[in-house]
Protein backbone atom coordinates (compact mmCIF):
# COMPACT_ATOMS: atom_id res chain seq x y z
CA UNK A 1 0.00 0.00 0.00
CA UNK A 2 1.45 3.37 -1.00
CA UNK A 3 1.89 6.52 1.09
CA UNK A 4 -1.35 8.16 -0.02
CA UNK A 5 -3.47 5.06 0.58
CA UNK A 6 -2.09 4.50 4.08
CA UNK A 7 -2.65 8.13 5.02
CA UNK A 8 -6.20 7.74 3.72
CA UNK A 9 -6.73 4.52 5.68
CA UNK A 10 -5.66 6.28 8.87
CA UNK A 11 -7.58 9.48 7.98
CA UNK A 12 -4.45 11.61 8.38
CA UNK A 13 -2.21 13.81 6.27
CA UNK A 14 1.48 13.28 6.95
CA UNK A 15 3.21 13.90 3.63
CA UNK A 16 6.32 16.02 3.94
CA UNK A 17 5.21 18.66 1.46
CA UNK A 18 7.60 21.58 1.49
CA UNK A 19 10.46 20.85 3.86
CA UNK A 20 10.77 23.43 6.58
CA UNK A 21 14.16 24.49 7.89
CA UNK A 22 14.10 25.90 11.38
CA UNK A 23 15.64 29.36 10.99
CA UNK A 24 16.27 29.94 14.69
CA UNK A 25 18.51 26.94 15.24
CA UNK A 26 20.91 24.73 13.32
CA UNK A 27 20.39 22.07 15.99
CA UNK A 28 17.15 20.78 14.44
CA UNK A 29 16.70 19.06 11.10
CA UNK A 30 13.97 19.50 8.45
CA UNK A 31 10.78 17.48 8.78
CA UNK A 32 10.63 14.27 6.78
CA UNK A 33 8.27 11.43 7.72
CA UNK A 34 9.54 7.87 7.87
CA UNK A 35 8.28 6.11 4.71
CA UNK A 36 5.46 3.66 5.38
CA UNK A 37 7.43 1.01 3.51
CA UNK A 38 10.28 1.50 5.99
CA UNK A 39 7.88 1.08 8.92
CA UNK A 40 6.58 -2.13 7.40
CA UNK A 41 10.16 -3.43 7.15
CA UNK A 42 10.90 -2.39 10.73
CA UNK A 43 7.95 -4.18 12.29
CA UNK A 44 8.48 -7.34 10.29
CA UNK A 45 11.82 -7.67 12.04
CA UNK A 46 11.20 -6.01 15.39
CA UNK A 47 8.57 -6.92 17.95
CA UNK A 48 7.14 -4.86 20.76
CA UNK A 49 4.83 -5.91 23.58
CA UNK A 50 1.47 -4.44 24.57
CA UNK A 51 3.11 -2.94 27.65
CA UNK A 52 5.56 -0.86 25.61
CA UNK A 53 5.11 2.89 25.39
CA UNK A 54 6.73 4.57 22.39
CA UNK A 55 8.09 8.11 22.27
CA UNK A 56 8.84 9.60 18.85
CA UNK A 57 11.25 12.54 19.01
CA UNK A 58 10.63 15.00 16.19
CA UNK A 59 7.28 13.40 15.34
CA UNK A 60 6.23 16.08 12.84
CA UNK A 61 2.64 15.36 11.81
CA UNK A 62 2.57 12.07 13.69
CA UNK A 63 2.87 9.36 11.04
CA UNK A 64 4.85 6.89 13.16
CA UNK A 65 2.51 7.44 16.10
CA UNK A 66 -0.65 6.72 14.15
CA UNK A 67 0.89 3.73 12.39
CA UNK A 68 1.96 2.08 15.67
CA UNK A 69 -1.27 2.97 17.45
CA UNK A 70 -3.43 1.57 14.64
CA UNK A 71 -1.53 -1.55 13.60
CA UNK A 72 0.16 -2.54 16.89
CA UNK A 73 -2.27 -1.09 19.42
CA UNK A 74 0.46 0.45 21.57
CA UNK A 75 0.56 3.65 23.60
CA UNK A 76 2.43 6.34 21.69
CA UNK A 77 3.68 9.88 22.25
CA UNK A 78 4.95 12.40 19.77
CA UNK A 79 7.35 15.21 20.69
CA UNK A 80 7.44 18.14 18.26
CA UNK A 81 9.03 21.57 18.70
CA UNK A 82 7.43 23.22 15.66
CA UNK A 83 4.03 24.71 16.45
CA UNK A 84 2.74 24.32 12.89
CA UNK A 85 3.57 20.61 12.72
CA UNK A 86 2.21 20.09 16.22
CA UNK A 87 -1.11 21.63 15.23
CA UNK A 88 -1.24 19.41 12.13
CA UNK A 89 -0.59 16.38 14.35
CA UNK A 90 -3.50 17.43 16.59
CA UNK A 91 -5.79 17.78 13.57
CA UNK A 92 -4.65 14.34 12.39
CA UNK A 93 -5.34 12.95 15.85
CA UNK A 94 -8.87 14.34 15.84
CA UNK A 95 -9.62 12.87 12.39
CA UNK A 96 -7.95 9.56 13.21
CA UNK A 97 -9.88 9.04 16.43
CA UNK A 98 -13.17 10.13 14.87
CA UNK A 99 -12.93 7.57 12.06
CA UNK A 100 -11.21 4.63 13.77
CA UNK A 101 -12.82 4.46 17.22
CA UNK A 102 -9.40 3.81 18.73
CA UNK A 103 -8.54 4.63 22.35
CA UNK A 104 -7.73 8.33 22.47
CA UNK A 105 -6.09 8.01 25.89
CA UNK A 106 -3.13 6.13 24.43
CA UNK A 107 -1.98 8.62 21.79
CA UNK A 108 -0.58 12.00 22.85
CA UNK A 109 1.37 14.87 21.33
CA UNK A 110 3.55 17.42 23.10
CA UNK A 111 4.78 20.73 21.70
CA UNK A 112 8.16 21.30 23.33
CA UNK A 113 11.88 20.98 22.77
CA UNK A 114 13.02 17.36 22.83
CA UNK A 115 15.34 17.93 25.75
CA UNK A 116 12.52 19.55 27.76
CA UNK A 117 10.12 16.62 27.50
CA UNK A 118 9.73 15.03 30.94
CA UNK A 119 10.09 11.28 30.48
CA UNK A 120 7.45 9.25 32.26
CA UNK A 121 8.11 5.97 34.02
CA UNK A 122 6.22 3.96 31.39
CA UNK A 123 8.13 5.41 28.43
CA UNK A 124 10.48 2.65 27.29
CA UNK A 125 10.82 2.72 23.50
CA UNK A 126 12.32 5.80 21.88
CA UNK A 127 12.34 6.51 18.13
CA UNK A 128 14.73 8.82 16.29
CA UNK A 129 14.83 9.64 12.57
CA UNK A 130 17.75 12.09 12.85
CA UNK A 131 15.56 14.86 14.27
CA UNK A 132 18.35 16.99 15.70
CA UNK A 133 22.07 17.40 16.30
CA UNK A 134 24.12 15.03 18.42
CA UNK A 135 24.28 17.80 21.05
CA UNK A 136 20.50 17.56 21.55
CA UNK A 137 20.64 13.78 21.22
CA UNK A 138 23.08 13.59 24.14
CA UNK A 139 20.74 15.65 26.30
CA UNK A 140 17.77 13.43 25.42
CA UNK A 141 19.72 10.23 26.15
CA UNK A 142 20.85 11.65 29.49
CA UNK A 143 17.21 12.44 30.30
CA UNK A 144 16.33 8.83 29.51
CA UNK A 145 19.13 7.54 31.72
CA UNK A 146 18.05 9.79 34.59
CA UNK A 147 14.50 8.46 34.28
CA UNK A 148 15.86 4.93 34.56
CA UNK A 149 17.56 5.87 37.82
CA UNK A 150 14.10 6.66 39.18
CA UNK A 151 12.45 3.56 37.72
CA UNK A 152 14.51 0.72 36.32
CA UNK A 153 13.00 -0.85 33.21
CA UNK A 154 13.94 -2.23 29.80
CA UNK A 155 14.84 0.61 27.46
CA UNK A 156 15.36 0.38 23.72
CA UNK A 157 16.21 3.02 21.13
CA UNK A 158 15.19 2.74 17.48
CA UNK A 159 17.33 4.73 15.06
CA UNK A 160 16.37 5.12 11.41
CA UNK A 161 18.98 6.47 9.00
CA UNK A 162 21.36 6.32 12.00
CA UNK A 163 23.70 9.29 12.18
CA UNK A 164 27.35 8.36 12.73
CA UNK A 165 27.63 10.78 15.65
CA UNK A 166 24.61 9.20 17.34
CA UNK A 167 26.14 5.74 16.98
CA UNK A 168 29.56 6.87 18.20
CA UNK A 169 28.07 8.55 21.27
CA UNK A 170 25.94 5.54 22.20
CA UNK A 171 28.73 3.01 21.77
CA UNK A 172 31.55 5.02 23.36
CA UNK A 173 29.76 6.93 26.11
CA UNK A 174 26.76 4.92 27.27
CA UNK A 175 25.69 1.44 28.34
CA UNK A 176 23.49 0.98 25.27
CA UNK A 177 24.38 -2.00 23.12
CA UNK A 178 23.36 -2.74 19.56
CA UNK A 179 21.02 -5.73 19.55
CA UNK A 180 19.64 -5.65 16.02
CA UNK A 181 20.13 -4.15 12.57
CA UNK A 182 17.25 -4.17 10.11
CA UNK A 183 18.15 -3.29 6.53
CA UNK A 184 15.67 -2.12 3.92
CA UNK A 185 15.94 -4.69 1.12
CA UNK A 186 16.67 -3.24 -2.29
CA UNK A 187 17.66 0.12 -0.80
CA UNK A 188 20.41 -0.69 1.69
CA UNK A 189 22.57 -2.10 -1.11
CA UNK A 190 22.65 1.35 -2.72
CA UNK A 191 22.54 3.42 0.45
CA UNK A 192 23.92 1.94 3.71
CA UNK A 193 21.93 4.51 5.72
CA UNK A 194 18.71 2.71 4.75
CA UNK A 195 18.54 0.68 7.93
CA UNK A 196 17.27 0.64 11.50
CA UNK A 197 19.54 0.12 14.49
CA UNK A 198 18.02 -1.13 17.74
CA UNK A 199 19.93 -0.37 20.95
CA UNK A 200 19.11 -1.77 24.38
CA UNK A 201 20.24 -0.35 27.70
CA UNK A 202 22.39 -2.92 29.51
CA UNK A 203 22.53 -2.80 33.29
Amino acid sequence: MNEYKLDKLLHIRTGAGKKLLYPDSIQYNPYEPTPYSALETLFKGYEMSQDDQVVDYGCGKGRLNFYIHYFLGLSVKGIEMDEKFFQEAIINQRNYLHHTNKNGDTIEFFCCLAEEYIIEHNDNRFYFFNPFSVTIFRKVINNILRSVEKKEREIELILYYPHEEYVYFLEKNTSFELIKEIRRPGLYERNPDERFLIYRLVY
